[in-house]
């Protein structure tokens, strides 16, 4: 009998012991769990349920939704930037900015020549990629292993005249929803837009005269900018940005993004890209409609010089 009741309460000892490492795996497999989803690009918001029980999803919804509310006001780092249309302009001051600004990026940058190849290259950390932004394939190529955008194509970025093929097209067009669908695909959830003031909401921003000579090409940024704003978008954590006139003089570093649809005004290319590469890392300006503007130069477009409330990028 004495045997019988060791050997039972060695059984009610096991038995002891295999809860306690039950519970301590659940309870290490929740941590896990939340620490997985802490360790995400801050890209948004995410769901960290998707397969798992409905037990592990209630005991870690809180703690999960705790810690991502957290990562949400630090500024993103990406390591891997994409960029439409940097050989020249904005997208080239985009690239230098992005190499200063941040030790550990990588640009990839889409180019159309190969001068312009020999030129990106002599930047360090960037790997100019031979395309065309009107090819699809091209887009998606080169973008495939980037986790953010940047596209600046425009006017001045369209493809020769040419090419048959894509004439009477606008790459303000079809090259940034070519640029828009591959990051869907590929699951990069963060893309810059630059288009121009004049477009959307601002049209009535723009002065008559200048909106109709540039009317065809703010109705292609538009179709762009819609594509990236619909409901149902794979995209959650977008930014567009609207310069007022481009100047090419060096930056002034006053110039400013606002919310304000009637902003009008200039800025220098070199102020434009310094405000794109902040707003692609600011946690507050996820699908954002924003006007760039130079308060400190005098714009034949803003003769009253009427002044507009400037967003503040944390």
């Amino acid at each position: 009998q004495q045997h019988q009741s060791k050997k039972d309460l060695s059984k009610k000892e096991e038995r002891k012991k295999e809860k306690t490492i039950t519970m301590m795996i659940s309870r290490r497999s929740i941590l896990a769990l939340c620490l997985w989803n802490l360790s995400l690009p801050c890209h948004g918001w995410t769901s960290s349920t998707s397969s798992t029980s409905s037990s592990m999803i209630h005991a870690t919804t809180r703690t999960t939704t705790t810690l991502q509310m957290l990562s949400s006001s630090e500024h993103a780092s990406y390591k891997k930037v994409f960029v439409a249309g940097g050989s020249r302009g904005v997208g080239r001051h985009v690239i230098e900015k992005l190499l200063s600004q941040d030790e550990a990026c990588h640009v990839v940058a889409l180019v159309r020549t190969p001068a312009a190849v020999q030129d990106l290259e002599t930047l360090g950390r960037v790997l100019p990629v031979l395309g065309d932004a009107f090819e699809y394939n091209d887009v998606e190529t080169a973008m495939d292993g980037c986790d953010a955008v940047v596209t600046t194509l425009g006017q001045g970025t369209s493809a020769s005249s040419s090419n048959d093929k894509h004439k009477n097209k606008r790459v303000d067009k079809e090259g940034n929803l070519n640029v828009i669908l591959a990051a869907e695909k590929l699951g990069i959830d963060r893309l810059v837009l630059v288009t121009s003031i004049g477009c959307g909401c601002s049209k009535e921003a723009a002065p008559p005269t200048v909106f109709e000579v540039l009317k065809d090409v703010l109705a292609a940024k538009e179709v762009a900018e819609q594509a990236l704003m619909k409901e149902g978008t794979a995209l959650n954590n977008w930014t567009i940005v609207r310069p007022g006139g481009l100047k090419s003089e060096p930056a002034t570093s006053k110039a400013i993004l606002t919310e304000d649809k009637m902003a009008i005004g200039s800025i220098h290319r070199e102020d434009v890209a310094d405000l794109v590469v902040r707003a692609l890392v600011s946690p507050s300006t996820g699908k954002k409609v924003l006007s760039a503007v130079d308060p400190s130069i005098v714009s034949a477009a803003n003769p009253e010089g009427r002044r507009v409330e400037a967003f503040a990028l944390v």
